[in-house]
């Protein structure tokens, strides 16, 4: 019988809401199980500091310029995963905790990833194994530094055992797929960034009105699609894509295109562009791999009603669309889930990225351990 692990995952998207905490049990290869899901939702102090930075920063020159409100932001992100992990009551000194940080300036083209969180300093504190700096070891293997989350998708699907071929979604900041064509065990999955999820519209929101998001699509579903705007978008938009095939970052994107609209017309405008550029990109790939029935999609983008109605309208009718809740999975928690499954992996020196994951040269370790 194989050893399993206990592994926490603590998870901050670049929504810079709050921290998805997961608590699972795993082999690191071919099971898994669910023991807590719990999320802790940032105060404002910090939520306000993670926006208003990431806004800051376009380039390498910038992280330098602002490396002290950087430092003093990355404790205050780590003392608050301190208190996570203490109000999780983690007693077990072999519990291994996979501390992803929060991302805070990704540049594929010039492979510089940077998450703030200090691993060394969250082990002083919780005195627990930590694995963090996820993504540094598949840069210098040639890679993007993301998605990192598809070796964890293909265990799910598998464990779950859902009918392959199948197309993972991820709509978080970013939007992102997995296709998994084998069960687990096999290396053949392929992922790759498509392009905004949630990053548009929540920005929109944040600086035209005090909510954080558009809860279900309620703001898009009242107002009404500006089709010059949106066409001109459009265009600019797949100008700069086929000049590249890279990972993003939400800062990869921008909301100007809107500006001048009403707070209504904007979220209608930008749920329609979001949702058009995820059809088309499946739709194209879809036609490549015609075996594929089903996508199933996780991330927080999935509650956004409107963009998912809009999405399927974008997508050949033959594809069935379904929520990842559908199979006992909860939706808000994979990736949490997937950082605790890939710090075992860590542990285990096994591999999280693979050539057709993130275009590294080879299959690739990632993490560093602080133990001691």
């Amino acid at each position: 019988m194989q050893k399993l692990y206990t592994s926490l995952g603590l998870m901050s998207g670049t929504s810079g809401d709050g921290v998805d905490a997961s608590i699972i049990q795993s082999n690191g290869m071919n099971q898994f199980e669910v023991i807590k899901n719990k999320f802790y939702e940032y105060d404002s102090n910090i939520y306000d500091k993670i926006h208003n930075l990431k806004e800051k920063i376009s380039n390498i020159s910038d992280l330098n310029k602002l490396s002290i409100e950087l430092k003093d932001l990355e404790r205050q992100i780590t003392l608050y995963h301190a208190k996570i992990i203490k109000d999780l009551d983690l007693n077990d000194k072999k519990f291994i905790v996979g501390f992803h940080g929060q991302t805070i300036y990704h540049n594929s083209r010039d492979k510089i990833s940077m998450q703030l969180g200090d691993g060394k300093l969250l082990h002083q504190l919780t005195n627990k194994k930590i694995v963090f700096n996820f993504r540094k070891n598949d840069i210098l293997n040639g890679g993007e530094g993301a998605p990192l989350t598809p070796i964890f998708h293909q265990l799910v699907v598998s464990q779950k055992k859902i009918v392959l071929p199948v197309c993972v979604l991820n709509i978080g900041g970013i939007s992102n797929y997995t296709i998994i064509n084998k069960q687990i065990g096999s290396t053949e999955i392929y992922s790759k960034d498509i392009g905004p999820g949630n990053c548009l519209i929540d920005s929109w929101i944040r600086k035209n009105s005090s909510r954080k998001f558009d809860q279900d699509g309620r703001l898009a579903a009242t107002g009404n699609i500006n089709e010059i705007i949106l066409e001109q978008a459009q265009e600019l938009y797949m100008n700069r894509i086929e000049k590249t095939k890279l990972s993003f970052d939400t800062n990869d994107f921008d909301i100007s295109f809107s500006r001048g609209l009403s707070l209504e017309d904007g979220a209608a405008t930008l749920t329609e562009f979001t949702a058009g550029i995820i059809g088309e990109y499946l739709s194209i790939l879809l036609k490549k791999n015609n075996l594929i029935k089903d996508i199933l999609i996780c991330g927080g983008g999935r509650k956004n009603k409107i963009l998912i109605n809009k999405l399927i309208k974008n997508l050949p009718p033959k594809i069935n669309i379904k929520l990842i809740d559908e199979f006992e999975i909860d939706g808000d928690f994979i990736e949490s889930q997937a950082f605790a499954f890939l710090a075992i992996r860590r542990c285990l020196k096994l591999p999280i990225t693979f050539p057709n994951t993130t275009n590294c040269s080879k299959p690739s370790i990632g993490g560093e351990i602080i133990d001691n």
